[in-house]
């Protein structure tokens, strides 16, 4: 049986797992990411109740109920990054015995639903519009320090990608791709369109806006935009989503990541109405949310 060390696995003196602050009896099976920490009330004033109110650092998390179901919504920060600390200490959450230090023997799998803002990369993609991540390509190198495994519709996907894109692109680091879990795909974005999210190490140039300093990847939004696989293209641009379903898919969790589209690269706009594009989304996931058991 294998031990964590306080050198692997960090606790805080009242046990609680370190960058989150969080207790194993803190978190819900369901759980919701959103990047900016001030969007957690955002969600969590539509709870009936709220049984644990947690910030340390950008990490802020509310968990209670919503019409019976008990749900947590965590704020990740921007970035794989943050990705990678606030999956791992999800994970730890349920699957480790804290006390004892080792891997539980029955394993539990979290429902994992982000929720976030993304740039169209395609014209008909208008703003203030919803999609869902079918597949996220990573440009941020996370990944790749994992031992991951690609199923068969995922590494099709990327072959594909790569003989196309990476012919035209010179990427600074070999990409990666993960893909939704099917199960909240089903029951949560049936109707929703679907498409292929770039997950970028930032927001300027690794997702080609260009401002004062010059940019080394040529081309970059022309020749993600003009890539598609049987019914599938690439759509947007974003910062997590890749890494969530990477190490989601690693760990045995599911995961989703809705996108309110706030930007369209190709002409140029922003919305409007960004913070009621956001919540009208909010509100929607959350009655589908409602659906998972």
């Amino acid at each position: 049986m294998k031990h964590f060390p306080p050198s692997e696995l960090i606790l805080n003196p009242d046990g609680s797992i370190y960058h989150l602050n969080l207790l194993p009896e803190q978190i819900a099976d369901t759980v919701i990411t959103v990047g900016d920490p001030d969007r957690v009330h955002e969600i969590s004033k539509y709870f009936d109740t709220i049984e644990h109110k947690v910030q340390k650092r950008e990490f802020v998390t509310h968990t209670g109920t919503f019409r019976g179901k008990r749900l947590s919504v965590i704020s990740t920060g921007i970035g794989t990054d943050n990705i990678d600390i606030v999956l791992n200490e999800l994970d730890a959450l349920v699957n480790i015995d804290l006390k004892n230090r080792v891997e539980k023997t029955t394993l539990t799998s979290l429902n994992i639903i982000r929720i976030g803002t993304s740039g169209a990369m395609q014209q008909d993609i208008p703003v203030d519009q919803f999609l869902i991540s079918q597949f996220g390509i990573g440009l941020d190198g996370l990944m790749h320090y994992y031992d991951t495994q690609n199923n068969a519709e995922e590494h099709m996907t990327f072959l594909h990608f790569m003989e196309d894109v990476s012919k035209k692109t010179n990427f600074p680091i070999r990409p990666y791709i993960a893909s939704a879990g099917e199960n909240l795909v089903e029951k949560l974005a049936y109707d929703f369109n679907k498409g292929i999210t770039i997950t970028c190490p930032g927001f300027y140039a690794p997702q080609g806006r260009i401002l004062r300093g010059n940019i080394s990847v040529n081309n970059l939004l022309e020749n993600l935009s003009q890539f598609s696989y049987k019914d599938l293209r690439c759509t947007n641009f974003e910062m997590e989503t890749a890494g969530i379903y990477g190490l989601a898919n690693l760990l045995g969790h599911q995961a989703i990541s809705f996108n309110a589209i706030l930007a369209n690269r190709i002409t140029n706009e922003f919305s409007q109405k960004p913070k009621e594009t956001v919540q009208s989304l909010i509100e929607l996931v959350l009655e589908r949310v409602t659906l998972l058991t």
